[in-house]
């Protein structure tokens, strides 16, 4: 019940459901509290209009990603762990797994592999019943993983957790009956603050390896030397509230997870 609320609950307060709400609100109230639907749907406009700001949305993003950045030299491990939430599962019409924006994980796990950085590889991450089903996640980045040429013996899988904190605690169980210590974590930028709070708070070894930056050094510069570039970045973007919202979504599960003491 725990991952069914808090995959629906936040979808009420990120900013599409919340402009939603308002409307909805402003619906009701419609002939009866004039000056209600009126400033109803002023906010949702207001809040459509900044929540789908490229400038907002790089800034609220940046303060996420740019916590962890990949370290120069990347230090050894015993093992490389790579966070679930990038694949999808090989069912019709697909011909094969295939990956989504956030598949670098798999990706930069594999090569970090490939750079010996840790001798064995452990996917983590299972899959919802009711959100598509298949195959665990895990399975998923493991075909990806021999395709790229790593040995079937040096994967190790995790395919149980529904969520990050399952993911923190199914890989403990795993590195102490596999004698493991020192890990070197995969995930999104954006996903690596909460994940590491959780992994330090379990006292598992973990040395963060970010990958899927969206906010880039020329990110942050795009758009801002021409008048014409600062007013196509000013106007709505889907991008942007895209961004916004999984950007959100870090924070509101950082809460959650504070709250139930997980970090």
């Amino acid at each position: 019940m725990f991952v069914f609320l808090s995959k629906l609950l936040p979808l009420l307060v990120y900013p599409l459901g919340l402009t939603c709400l308002l409307l909805v609100l402003a619906l009701v109230l419609m002939g009866k509290r004039p000056g209600w639907t009126r400033g109803a749907i002023a906010t949702a406009l207001a809040l459509l209009f900044l929540s789908s700001n490229q400038w907002v949305a790089i800034q609220v993003v940046k303060s996420l990603e740019w916590q962890y950045r990949p370290l120069q030299p990347m230090p050894t491990a015993d093992v490389i762990v790579v966070l679930g939430g990038s694949t999808y599962a090989a069912e019709a019409p697909r011909p094969w797994v295939e990956v989504n924006e956030a598949g670098d994980r798999v990706l930069y796990g594999v090569r970090l592999y490939q750079q010996q950085k840790a001798p064995l590889l452990l996917f983590s991450g299972g899959r919802i019943d009711w959100r598509n089903g298949g195959p665990p996640e895990a399975e998923d980045m493991t075909q990806i993983a021999i395709a790229m040429g790593v040995p079937r013996q040096d994967i190790l899988q995790e395919p149980k957790s529904l969520n990050t904190y399952q993911n923190a605690v199914n890989v403990k169980n795993i590195l102490r009956q596999q004698q493991l210590d020192r890990v070197l974590l995969v995930t999104s930028a954006s996903h690596m603050p909460r994940a590491m709070a959780i992994f330090q708070k379990l006292d598992i070894a973990v040395i963060p390896a970010p990958t899927d930056y969206w906010v880039s050094a020329a990110k942050l510069r795009e758009g801002s030397s021409t008048w014409q570039g600062r007013l196509i970045n000013t106007l709505p973007e889907a991008e942007a509230i895209l961004r916004l919202t999984r950007a959100l979504k870090e924070y509101v599960g950082f809460a959650v997870y504070r709250l139930r003491g997980w970090v």
